[in-house]
């Protein structure tokens, strides 16, 4: 089945790396004004902060150049041109998801062991400008996050910069008023944790695609039922299903036909095996090699 991409995908591709570029902006003066808080300061969970939202920088630059790289033409050494950029952006910015958790773990643990007195009126103050700033960033991108892995794995750096900048808010207001400094180690932590928490589930599901599983909503062996009580087929097999990217669903696979059909019978039977994977599980992109008492392996999974 054929696969066009209209007018209307393209001024959306343009409005998402708008969008992407307004949250790189903002982010960036965000972790400026951490980092100089954070030094004057002495808070830890605000220069922990300021660590996540440069890793939000970093992963929105990535998100950014896949998004716009995915849209290169395909080319004769790259047939499938550069689709799969936003699934790789997503699984880089997962992996920095957790790498910067590990590292908050670390300091933090360390800070616990040795409290310091926090200039505790700079951390309210930064942190309410990060909570507006990332909150404007996370309202552009909820949008497209639900249907685009890319533009998730940045949303998620800033929806948990945002709550990181809610607990560090909250940090700062206990330490005003109840010197309980160590707190700032304590929600430096959960933060971390939730940041791995977070990581794993999105580098599972990039590493996934790139390892061109078949995604879960599918399930071959009902496919394959369906597949096989059409006219004219015998039986479905040597199935591969697989995302190229968010937008492209393939299948390929072999077809064993109950008769020796013509061409044009043949475009027929695929036309209606188009529709129903098409209709039912989405599948945009449809490979099949039709048989016919042809003697190769017959299992709806083959080892190539």
């Amino acid at each position: 089945m054929a696969h066009n991409h209209s007018h209307n995908h393209t001024h959306h591709h343009d409005k998402k790396n708008k969008n992407l570029m307004v949250s790189i902006l903002l982010n960036t003066l965000i972790t400026a004004a951490q980092v100089v808080g954070g030094l004057i300061s002495g808070s830890l969970s605000l220069l922990s902060d300021a660590l996540h939202n440069f890793s939000d920088v970093l992963s929105l630059i990535v998100s950014y150049v896949a998004s716009r790289i995915s849209k290169k033409q395909a080319s004769e050494n790259k047939t499938f041109g550069y689709k799969r950029a936003e699934i790789l952006a997503a699984f880089v910015n997962a992996s920095t998801l957790i790498i910067v958790a590990l590292i908050l773990i670390k300091e933090a643990i360390e800070r616990f062991k040795n409290p310091q007195v926090i200039e505790s009126n700079l951390v309210i103050w930064l942190a309410l400008l990060a909570i507006i700033f990332n909150g404007v960033s996370v309202l552009l991108l909820k949008k497209d996050s639900e249907h685009n892995i890319n533009v998730k794995s940045a949303y998620v750096h800033l929806l948990t910069d945002m709550l990181a900048s809610i607990a560090v808010l909250i940090g700062g207001l206990l330490m005003k008023y109840f010197q309980m400094f160590w707190v700032d180690s304590v929600l430096t932590f959960l933060i971390a944790l939730y940041l791995i928490w977070v990581g794993y589930d999105l580098l599972k599901t990039s590493t996934k695609m790139l390892m061109l599983f078949t995604p879960e909503n599918i399930n071959i062996q009902v496919l394959v039922e369906t597949i096989d009580a059409l006219p004219k087929v015998k039986k479905l097999h040597h199935v591969h299903i697989w995302n190229l990217s968010d937008y492209e669903l393939h299948l390929e696979a072999h077809l064993d036909l109950k008769e020796d059909v013509s061409i044009s019978e043949f475009d027929i039977i695929l036309r209606s095996i188009e529709t129903v994977l098409h209709e039912k599980y989405n599948i945009n992109h449809v490979t099949i090699q039709p048989e016919f008492n042809k003697n190769d392996p017959k299992e709806i999974i083959v080892q190539d």
